[in-house]
């Protein structure tokens, strides 16, 4: 029985710098998706099942409001982190890309 070759991309994939490039991409996502998650739903989730959002903070805002402010400042600052991160895996995938054009893996 003959061995089934490995496509181009099987090949890129068992790469050490494609491997790096995957492990810090998944150090940075998966946390940051599961921060947004609880922090999203926490929101809707307190203000129908608990009366924790009604007290006020200050006059007549309540703490509602000022977890839906944090919500879009929680946005914005995870993606102002993603885009400075974006640039780290950037470079990272220009050096899969590269050194997988040395070893004739690819052609991009």
């Amino acid at each position: 029985m003959r061995k089934k070759q490995d496509t181009y991309y099987e090949k890129v994939e068992k790469s050490s710098s494609f491997r790096q490039l995957m492990k810090e991409k998944k150090a940075f996502l998966i946390p940051s998706i599961i921060f947004f998650m609880i922090f999203y739903f926490s929101l809707p989730v307190l203000a129908v099942y608990t009366d924790l959002l009604t007290g006020q903070v200050i006059g007549e805002i309540t703490w509602a409001w000022v977890l839906a402010v944090a919500q879009f400042i929680m946005t914005w600052t995870l993606c102002i982190l993603y885009v400075k991160k974006a640039a780290r895996f950037d470079k990272l995938a220009d050096k899969v890309i590269e050194e997988n054009e040395e070893k004739g893996r690819v052609s991009l």
